[in-house]
């Protein structure tokens, strides 16, 4: 069985550098749909059709969902709703799309099923961490910045530290901008961030700390614009992604060990010995990445920081890069960058300690009551007065 993808009612309105048909063959190709017809009725028996107008924004959760579930038309609401796409048999091909185009009433097709975006799919992104109800978007060229700013929300995570959460979207918005305009990639980015991770290295290791924190901070913005990049360009690949985790994982304790080997010519000297320091920091690090692990793959594939509201205000300050590279910052600027590090192996230490604590608490209610579940799977994205932490982790739907 082939599924073939058809465009119709294309705009000329590029959202972040892409035309809707660039924008479908990217989503699509994930999806192994690389067969496109510009006529439904050249279709084989037995094949599948999936129809899309291309003058609207679809989320790509709708997508998945519809070639998921053929015998499917998508409409924008559940009373006089547009319909905006469909997933059909070849042979209802041709009706569908008169359909979809207004020549044809709705009761010639009863044998489909009419569905809309909240009931196409879910509400809770799993890889993003968030509740945000799917969108599914008129593109008008007076709307293009209100749209780019919709897809771009949408490419960020919900339960993340503090820094990437409140203080670099607006920057890194601006700059993932000029990215897609530019034709920069996302591996691109994350190139120039090892090269900085290297770059803060060397100056920790020289003594030279504002500089390197400088050469830090910089190398996490990029590290937020390239997912960012990555997302709303649809340009993300199984390399670009192990590329980007794999600098995430290692550079955090290799930055902190060349910290503490440029203070060998410090005085009064680092209050506890460097090789102590290291270990607890090293062992609380990987204990605290195992323990991430481990509730993921056996207990709740959210993972750890999406159990309970505890566990994602605990992620805004757990002893993570950005957070630690906060307490690097306040240690130089009190003119001790020694207790910086000293900050660092104590928070670093104390977080795995609350990781460990709340493995354990999971196990026993996973032994007592059965599976876990998130408690994100339990939030009504409507609510009219949500409380304090559902306003800080969800997208409300606008």
């Amino acid at each position: 069985m082939t599924v073939h993808a058809c465009i119709f009612a294309e705009t000329p309105v590029q959202l972040w550098g892409l035309s809707s048909r660039e924008r479908f063959e990217r989503i699509l190709k994930k999806s192994n749909i690389t067969s496109w017809l510009a006529d439904p009725s050249m279709a084989a028996p037995g094949d599948f059709v999936l129809l899309l107008r291309g003058d609207y924004l679809f989320d790509e959760r709708l997508i998945r969902s519809l070639v998921d579930k053929p015998g499917t038309v998508l409409q924008t609401a559940e009373t006089d709703g547009r319909p905006v796409a469909a997933c059909v048999a070849a042979h209802e091909a041709p009706l569908a799309l008169d359909f979809l185009k207004g020549r044809l009433e709705r009761d010639k097709l009863s044998a489909l099923t009419f569905v809309t975006p909240q009931t196409l799919t879910t509400t809770y992104v799993k890889n993003l961490l968030k509740i945000d109800p799917p969108y599914l978007l008129p593109i008008t060229s007076d709307k293009r910045r209100k749209l780019e700013n919709r897809l771009f929300s949408g490419s960020y995570k919900g339960v993340t530290d503090l820094v990437t959460k409140w203080l670099w979207p607006v920057p890194a918005q601006w700059v993932t901008g000029i990215c897609a305009r530019k034709g920069i990639t996302p591996n691109q980015v994350t190139s120039l961030s090892l090269v900085l991770v290297v770059l803060a290295g060397l100056c920790f290791y020289h003594g030279f700390f504002a500089l390197g924190l400088l050469a830090a901070w910089l190398m996490t913005f990029l590290d937020t614009v390239d997912g960012k990049l990555a997302r709303v360009t649809v340009n993300s690949s199984q390399f670009g992604n192990l590329f980007d985790h794999s600098i995430d994982l290692i550079s955090p304790p290799f930055l902190y060990l060349v910290w503490g080997l440029g203070l060998a010519s410090w005085q009064p000297g680092l209050p506890l010995e460097l090789k102590t320091a290291m270990g607890i920091i090293f062992g609380a690090y990987i204990a605290g990445r195992l323990v991430e692990g481990t509730f993921t793959y056996a207990l709740e594939p959210s993972g750890v920081f999406c159990w309970q509201p505890l566990d994602s205000w605990f992620r805004l300050i757990t002893g993570r890069r950005n957070p630690n590279l906060i307490l690097l910052n306040v240690g130089l600027c009190a003119g001790r960058p020694d207790l910086g590090l000293v900050a660092v192996t104590f928070w670093t230490l104390v977080s795995s300690l609350f990781l460990l604590l709340r493995l354990g608490m999971a196990v026993r209610e996973r032994i007592k009551t059965g599976p876990l579940r998130s408690w994100f799977l339990d939030i009504d994205p409507n609510a009219q007065n949500p409380s304090l932490t559902q306003r800080c982790f969800t997208t409300r739907r606008s």
